[in-house]
C-alpha cells in the first residue's frame, strides 16, 4: 500500500473512531477526497475492484433476488427494495430497469468504477463516476440470495486490484444563458405543443435553457413557484390519503423511481423521511432552494409534477401522481397539488 493511501486509511480510521456512525460520503467530504478513494484504502480486505462491465454486472444482479437499490444526491437519498428485472441496455442514451419495484433510468456514459464491498455481514455492489462520486449502490437484504454474491464478484473481479486509480473532475455545467438570448416565444409554443413528458428534456436542450430557467420562461399557467416548506406536505398528504405517487431521485449517472403509496413519514433533525418496509426516502429540507408546480401537456391529458431544486439549480427530487402511458393523471393528485397552491 502506498504511503498516501496508508495515510488516508489512518485518517479515515481515526474519523470512524471519533464518530462510529459517520457515513462514508460524509467522511470523504471531511477528508477532502472522493468516496471511491476511501473505498480503495480497503482493497484486498473489505473491497474488491470489479471490471467496468456495468451492463453485465447489473444483468447478473437478478440472481441476488430481493435487494435494496440506493441512489442519492447531496440532498436526498432514495432506497427501494426489490428484484432487478427487465434490464434493457439497447439504447446508447439511457439504459433501463422497468420493474414494479426496481425502476431505473441509467446514464452509463457517466459510470467509471465498480466495487464489491463486504462490511461484516453487509454486502454490496457499488458504482462510481470518473471523479469518484457514488452513483448507485445495491445492498443485499435479509431476503436476498446471499449465495449468488461471491460468484458474481469472482466473475467480474478485475485483474488490477491496486489501490491507485486515476480520478478526474466531472465536466462543469455550462453557464446559463441570459434570458434575452433565448427564443422565449418559440420555447413557450414548443411547451404547449408537447405530446409526451419525456420530450421535455430534449426541448430544453433545443432552446438552450437550464431547467430552472425553463420554469421561469414557461408559458402562462404551466409553471408556478411554491413555498419550499410545502414540499413535505406532498408526502404527508399522500400518506394521509393513501394516494399512490411517483418519486424520482437521481444524480448525473442514474434516476431511481418509486411508484406506490407512502405510509410512515417522520422528521429527524433537518431530514424529512419516509420509513416504509420496502421504500425509504431521506430529504434534507435545509438544502431546498426552489420548488415548482409544473404542468406539461401530453396525449393523455395534462401531467403535473412537483420539481424541487438546490441552490445550483440541480434536481433534488420530483413528485408525480402514479400514472402510466394511456392513463390520465389521477384526480386525487390534481386535488393535492391544488391544495399546495392555496
Amino acid at each position: 500500500m502506498s504511503t498516501l493511501v496508508n495515510e488516508l486509511k489512518e485518517k479515515w480510521e481515526a474519523l470512524k473512531a471519533e464518530n462510529p456512525h459517520l457515513r462514508i460520503r460524509n467522511a470523504a467530504e471531511q477528508l477532502g477526497v472522493s468516496e471511491a478513494e476511501l473505498l480503495l484504502t480497503n482493497v484486498g480486505e473489505e473491497v474488491t475492484v470489479l471490471k467496468p462491465e456495468f451492463a453485465n454486472i447489473l444483468t447478473e444482479v437478478e440472481k441476488l433476488g430481493k435487494v435494496m437499490a440506493l441512489t442519492r444526491n447531496d440532498e436526498c437519498v432514495h432506497e427501494r427494495k426489490g428484484t432487478y428485472l427487465n434490464g434493457d441496455f439497447s439504447s446508447p442514451h439511457a439504459q433501463l430497469f422497468v420493474g414494479e419495484d426496481i425502476d431505473l433510468r441509467i446514464f452509463m456514459n457517466h459510470w467509471k468504477f465498480a466495487f464489491a464491498v463486504v462490511e461484516g455481514d453487509r454486502k454490496s455492489l457499488q458504482f462510481f463516476g470518473k471523479d469518484g462520486l457514488a452513483l448507485h449502490k445495491i445492498y443485499l437484504t435479509k431476503d436476498s440470495n446471499v449465495e449468488a454474491f461471491d460468484p458474481i464478484v469472482a466473475q467480474f473481479k478485475a485483474e488490477n486490484q491496486s489501490e491507485t486509480f486515476e480520478f478526474e473532475a466531472a465536466a462543469p455545467k455550462a453557464p446559463e444563458k441570459a434570458d434575452s438570448e433565448i427564443d422565449a416565444e418559440g420555447f413557450k409554443k414548443a411547451w404547449t405543443e408537447l405530446k409526451d413528458t419525456h420530450d421535455f428534456f430534449m426541448m430544453t436542450r433545443k432552446f438552450g435553457v437550464s431547467r430552472t430557467q425553463a420554469l421561469r420562461l414557461a408559458p402562462e399557467g404551466y409553471a408556478k413557484k411554491m413555498e419550499t416548506s410545502k414540499v413535505v406536505n406532498v408526502l404527508e398528504d399522500a400518506s394521509e390519503k393513501n394516494l399512490p405517487i411517483m418519486i424520482f431521485v437521481g444524480n448525473r449517472g442514474i434516476i431511481q423511481i418509486h411508484t406506490g403509496e407512502v405510509k410512515k413519514t417522520m422528521w429527524h433533525q433537518q431530514w424529512f423521511n419516509v420509513m416504509d418496509p420496502d421504500f425509504n426516502l431521506h430529504l434534507d429540507v435545509t438544502k431546498i432552494a426552489e420548488a415548482w408546480i409544473v404542468k406539461k401537456p401530453t396525449e393523455d391529458g395534462e401531467v403535473t409534477a412537483i420539481e424541487v431544486f438546490n441552490k445550483e439549480g440541480d434536481f433534488i427530487v420530483q413528485f408525480f401522481g402514479k400514472r402510466k402511458p394511456g392513463i390520465p393523471e389521477l384526480q386525487e393528485w390534481k386535488d393535492l397539488v391544488a391544495d399546495l397552491e392555496k
